[in-house]
């Protein structure tokens, strides 16, 4: 099938499920709940973003995937579990988004670059995390690499974040002494904004990723 069903952006919500992040899970999930919300309030930015959530610990459980939000009730819940394996999300989007982005091009559709929007509150508890991001965002190594967004919150290291996000102005750590629970919310809010806008350039002649930063949040390069 010829690609003549317009623009999509695949977006992923990669987030720390570890234990550390129990006491916030339902913070994320209300954000989730209520950009799910806000782009039911967006149908035309929403008919050009097919979104995925899925929650790392040691392993990677894929909560959502592909979906058109529009069509969903609601969004699955996030729980916290384990330990903070980076490799281990990593290894799941390198192998989900080829897979992904080739059945969207089945579909007849033309697919941006798709965007990552990762989360955590935690450094990487082991393992060769730095190889296997380096093998995701290598266009030569993994078809349709992705731009990822990094926010850290809590005990995560800016030059972690810096490390974790495609571009320097796609990292971001929350400000000392913010409320963490209040900057998940923020993120989430963020994340519905760079979604929606995003979603509108993609029906325009020069469509382009849209990254708003979060509230309490600064960035990550102005830390290190």
């Amino acid at each position: 099938m010829t690609g003549n069903r317009g623009n999509l952006l695949p977006v992923y919500v990669l987030a720390d499920e570890s234990g550390s992040m129990g006491r916030f899970m339902g913070d994320l999930n209300k954000g989730l709940a209520s950009l799910h919300e806000a782009l039911l309030g967006e149908p035309m930015a929403a008919a050009k973003v097919r979104f995925s959530v899925l929650g790392f610990a040691e392993d990677v459980q894929v909560r959502l995937r592909l979906a058109d939000l529009r069509h969903e009730e609601e969004l699955p819940a996030l729980h916290a579990r384990g330990w903070t394996n980076y490799q281990a999300a990593f290894a799941a989007l390198r192998s989900g988004i080829p897979q992904d982005v080739a059945a969207l091009k089945a579909e007849g559709y033309r697919v941006h670059r798709p965007a990552v929007f990762f989360l955590s509150d935690g450094q990487p508890s082991r393992g060769d995390w730095q190889g296997e991001h380096r093998a995701l965002v290598d266009p030569a190594v993994t078809h349709a690499a992705p731009n990822i967004i990094a926010c850290g919150m809590g005990d995560v290291e800016a030059n972690t974040v810096l490390s974790v996000a495609t571009r320097p102005e796609y990292g971001f750590v929350a400000e000392v002494g913010v409320d963490l629970g209040s900057a998940i919310a923020k993120f989430c809010t963020a994340l519905t904004k760079s979604i929606v806008e995003s979603g509108r350039s993609l029906g325009s002649s020069q469509p382009e990723l849209v990254v708003k930063q979060p509230e309490g949040f600064r960035m990550a390069i102005d830390v290190v």
